[in-house]
C-alpha cells in the first residue's frame, strides 16, 4: 500500500463522522483499506463517489476530555467529537503503538461499540499503518480509536459454555439463539445471557492461532446460516479478524483477552442473528450459487479481467473482484477477512462462502 491512493481516499474522509442517521457506520475508511489491501487501488475513489450521499460531517465537541477523566464520557456517544479531538492529539503527541497499547485494554470490553465497528475500524487502520506509516493512517486509527470509546459497550462476560467444545464451528453452532430477534442489535445484545467461553482448540493454542480459527468457523458458517441476516452476520467474522490484525502491534500480555474478546464478540452476532435452521450452500449451476450470477451489471470503466476472474470459484482473485464490483463495503469487508483466511488455510470453502456472501448481500 504505498502508491498514495488510501492516503488519498482517508483525506476525502478525515471530515466525516464515524456514523450517519445515529447508529449506522462510516464504512468508507474500512472498504477503503481493504480495497487498496487487495489490489483494488483504482476502484476506490469510484466506491467513494458513490458512498458520498451515506456520509455526514464529523460531530463538534461539547467538552475537552482530560487524559485522567477519561471513564465517564467512554460509552457516551454525545461525546464523539470530543473523543475524536481526543484521539487525535493523542496520535500526533505519541507514537500510535503506545497510544494503541495503552487504550486497547481500556476499550476492548466494550467490544460491541458501533455493533462491532469500533474494534474493526481499528483494525483496518493498524493493518494499513504496518504497511506504512502515514499521516493520514495515523489519523485514521485516531478516528477509530475515537469511535470506539464513544460508542463503547461490553458484552455478557464469557462462560464455561454448555456444550461439547470441540472446535469452533461447533461452538457457534451451539451457541444459543436470543429469544426475541425482531429487533436492532442493541436489543438483541441486551438479551444474552453469560456467553460461552472459546472453543477448547482455540483456548489452548496461541490467541491469534485462536483467532484464526474463530474467523474460519465464522466465514464458514455464514456460507449455511447467512441467509438469515446477510449483512450483520458479516461481523461474527470480520470482528475476530480486526482483533486479530491487530496483535503483532500489541504486547504479548495483552494477547489473551484479545482472544476472549474476539469470541465473545463472534458468538454474541451469532447469538443475535442466526436463523434457527442451516441452508445448504448452493450447488454448481443453481441460480444462488455466485459462479452463475452477477452482483450488478458492470459500469462503464470497470476492468474486463473483474468480470472474467468472478465467473471462476475458488480463487482469491475473483472473489475480491465479486465483492468490489458490488459496490457493498459489508461484501467487500467479508471477502476481505475471508481471503485472508485462504491465505492461512487454502480451503475452497472459505471463498465460496465470500462469493455467496457477496450474492446473498447484493440481494438483501
Amino acid at each position: 500500500m504505498t502508491d498514495g491512493i488510501l492516503d488519498e481516499a482517508l483525506e476525502r474522509l478525515r471530515d466525516t463522522g464515524p456514523e450517519r442517521h445515529g447508529w449506522l457506520s462510516n464504512h468508507a475508511p474500512m472498504a477503503a483499506e481493504a480495497l487498496v489491501r487487495h489490489g483494488h487501488g483504482t476502484d476506490v475513489h469510484r466506491f467513494l463517489d458513490d458512498y458520498a450521499h451515506r456520509l455526514e460531517e464529523a460531530p463538534r465537541g461539547i467538552a475537552p476530555i482530560a487524559p485522567d477523566e477519561w471513564r465517564d464520557p467512554l460509552g457516551d456517544p454525545t461525546r464523539t467529537g470530543d473523543w475524536i479531538a481526543f484521539f487525535d492529539r493523542a496520535v500526533r503527541d505519541r507514537p500510535w503503538t503506545d497510544v494503541l497499547t495503552e487504550w486497547w485494554p481500556r476499550l476492548l470490553p466494550g467490544i460491541a461499540a458501533g455493533a462491532t465497528h469500533g474494534v474493526i475500524r481499528v483494525g483496518h487502520a493498524v493493518r494499513a499503518l504496518r504497511a506504512q506509516e502515514t499521516r493520514p493512517r495515523i489519523a485514521e486509527l485516531g478516528r477509530g480509536l475515537a469511535y470506539w470509546a464513544a460508542r463503547w459497550q461490553p458484552l455478557a462476560p464469557a462462560g464455561a459454555g454448555p456444550y461439547r467444545r470441540s472446535d469452533p464451528r461447533a461452538a457457534l453452532d451451539a451457541v444459543p439463539r436470543v429469544p426475541d430477534q425482531r429487533f436492532g442489535i442493541r436489543n438483541r445484545l441486551a438479551q444474552l445471557a453469560d456467553l460461552p467461553g472459546p472453543p477448547r482448540t482455540a483456548a489452548d493454542g496461541s490467541a491469534a492461532q485462536g483467532l484464526a480459527e474463530i474467523v474460519e468457523a465464522a466465514v464458514l458458517r455464514h456460507h449455511t446460516r447467512g441467509y438469515g441476516s446477510p449483512v450483520m452476520l458479516v461481523h461474527a467474522a470480520t470482528a475476530p479478524a480486526a482483533v486479530l490484525r491487530a496483535l503483532p502491534s500489541l504486547p504479548a500480555a495483552l494477547h489473551a483477552s484479545g482472544l476472549a474478546a474476539g469470541w465473545a464478540a463472534a458468538a454474541a452476532v451469532t447469538a443475535a442473528y442466526s436463523p434457527a435452521e442451516a441452508h445448504p450452500p448452493a450447488r454448481p449451476g443453481d441460480p444462488a450459487d455466485p459462479a452463475t450470477s452477477t452482483d450488478r451489471a458492470a459500469r462503464p470503466g470497470d476492468p474486463a479481467t473483474s468480470t472474467d476472474r468472478a465467473a471462476r470459484p475458488g480463487d482469491p482473485a475473483s472473489s475480491m473482484d465479486r465483492a468490489a464490483r458490488s459496490g457493498d463495503p459489508h461484501a467487500i469487508k467479508f471477502a476481505d477477512a475471508a481471503v485472508e483466511a485462504y491465505r492461512r488455510h487454502a480451503d475452497p470453502a472459505l471463498l465460496a462462502a465470500a462469493d455467496h456472501a457477496t450474492t446473498l448481500i447484493a440481494a438483501d
